[in-house]
């Protein structure tokens, strides 16, 4: 069993991890989460510290338990802190509200595009031309700004789109006349 290169986790006060084989169940003052990490990674707990090992120095195992050992530790922040990813709209008429539980966005569609509430997650518009997805599991959080973003993704030549606040899009020069 090695762990080299990698820092172990430290649980900060307020914060209850439990471990049941492979199983990781964080529960803090923002919710609980909970993670099956592979068999191949051993986890260990001592005095609030988590540290975690692999069976071998293979290639595949040195990328499990860097991705096992990030994992862990999103789960801990998520609990403590939350994540938030904010997006912008940008284009004349392009614009998101909330309607009850689900987030209706125009973007130059003939139809709105209407996204239902997911459990866990909550999204804000301050303005119409301003989203904030909220959450405390970084995958989800990401996966529902990615499918917010994939309505209408910022296109090169005006900029016109969804995007991530402070995403740069590189522009394309437009046809020029003779």
């Amino acid at each position: 069993m090695s762990r080299i290169g990698l820092k172990p986790i430290e649980i900060p006060e307020g914060v209850e991890v439990k471990l049941e084989g492979n199983k990781v169940s964080v529960k803090g003052p923002k919710g609980e989460l909970s993670k099956e990490i592979h068999q191949d990674i051993a986890i260990k707990m001592e005095d609030n510290v988590i540290t975690l090992e692999r069976s071998s120095d293979l290639k595949e195992y040195r990328s499990l338990h860097g991705t096992s050992r990030t994992m862990i530790a999103n789960m801990v922040e998520g609990v403590t802190k939350g994540f938030e990813k904010s997006l912008e709209i940008t284009g004349v008429g392009y614009r998101a509200q909330k309607q009850g539980n689900k987030l209706v966005v125009n973007a130059g569609y003939s139809h709105p595009v209407e996204i239902d509430a997911i459990d866990g997650i909550e999204i804000d518009v301050p303005k119409n031309t301003e989203l904030t997805v909220k959450g405390i599991d970084k995958e989800l959080v990401g996966a529902v700004a990615a499918n917010i973003r994939a309505i209408r993704p910022p296109e090169p030549y005006k900029g016109k789109g969804i995007r991530y606040v402070g995403e740069y899009v590189r522009r394309k020069e437009g046809k020029t006349a003779k």
